[in-house]
């Protein structure tokens, strides 16, 4: 089978982990045969084990093993504290931000600082892509809900506006649904949101929402609503191609991401058999295997894998 030549990268880790463990993870992580990494916090602004100062550095530590680092912004901005964590990120003086609200994509182009335009901004036509792209997007995510034939139609009509931006697919991991002021983690222990006691930590995955049928349905990690699912793209990756992306990306999970990360690497080579690569990585999800987002249909789906 031949070689995909699309690129690899790691989004950020978008659940709520130690200091120690967030540490750990990207020391690994600078490991990995990838091309680019994201870190930063983008969920929630209470989540302060690491400062903005903090992932500033990391991320030029990361960036000095020769891999593209770019530094992602909180996707919800509620509070001056938060408009400030997010004007430091701006001003790292060095590396590309992720913005996943507009306020950043307006510092990012007081600043000419060059951006990768977030799944949160849900972009879903042409014009509004080349409008980022004006604004300084040299990458951009489309909504996690967005199909294989939309994405391609988008592609198609901006390569008729002569526009030439790169297109990162989210293709593995829980995908991030919405986000709302609302903590729906304190909610669950009966806490305030302002005094969470961060029972986040407690679930470095996401906490599982069943139905009152007892089906896996949702994930809550904080403020944020997930797919209980896994979206799996690995079988996919050549239609990710076909529709115009040049990168696929793969969300951190608290055990296996690396078997992840080789996987996809490995079909990205040219490996036979994206199958077998799979049912490797099943066990290690954090969800049952889903993809119907990617084919047009209700996302709970599950995986209907190609032969």
């Amino acid at each position: 089978m031949n070689p995909i030549p699309m690129k690899l990268s790691l989004g950020p880790v978008l659940f709520f982990w130690s200091r120690d463990d967030i540490l750990r993870f990207y020391a690994e992580a600078a490991e990995w045969p990838l091309d680019t990494l994201y870190l930063g916090e983008v969920v929630c602004g209470r989540r302060q084990q690491l400062r903005s100062q903090d992932w500033v550095s990391l991320a030029a530590d990361l960036a000095s093993t020769g891999r593209e680092v770019v530094l992602s912004c909180q996707a919800l901005i509620e509070s001056e504290s938060d408009l400030k964590r997010l004007r430091k990120m701006v001003d790292n003086g060095q590396l590309a931000i992720e913005a996943n609200d507009l306020g950043a994509v307006r510092l990012a182009n007081e600043k000419k600082l060059p951006f990768v335009a977030g799944t949160h901004l849900n972009i879903y036509n042409a014009d509004t892509l080349a409008l980022m792209s004006r604004l300084g997007a040299y990458r951009w995510l489309p909504p996690v809900e967005m199909g294989r034939d939309t994405l391609a139609a988008l592609l198609e009509a901006a390569r008729g506006q002569q526009l030439e931006i790169d297109t990162e697919v989210f293709a593995w991991g829980r995908l991030p649904l919405a986000l709302s002021s609302r903590c729906f983690t304190a909610r669950h222990y009966n806490l305030n949101k302002d005094d969470c006691q961060f029972r986040c930590l407690e679930h470095p995955d996401g906490l599982r929402l069943d139905t009152r049928e007892g089906q896996p349905f949702l994930a809550i990690n904080g403020i944020q609503t997930m797919s209980d699912g896994c979206h799996a793209l690995l079988p996919r990756l050549e239609e990710l191609h076909a529709a115009g992306a040049g990168r696929a990306r793969i969300s951190p999970q608290a055990q296996g991401t690396e078997a992840v990360v080789q996987a996809f690497r490995q079909r990205l080579d040219g490996h036979d058999g994206s199958g077998s690569l799979l049912d490797g990585l099943r066990a290690q999800a954090p969800g049952e295997l889903v993809d119907g987002y990617w084919r047009g249909q209700a996302g709970i789906q599950a995986l209907e894998e190609t032969h």
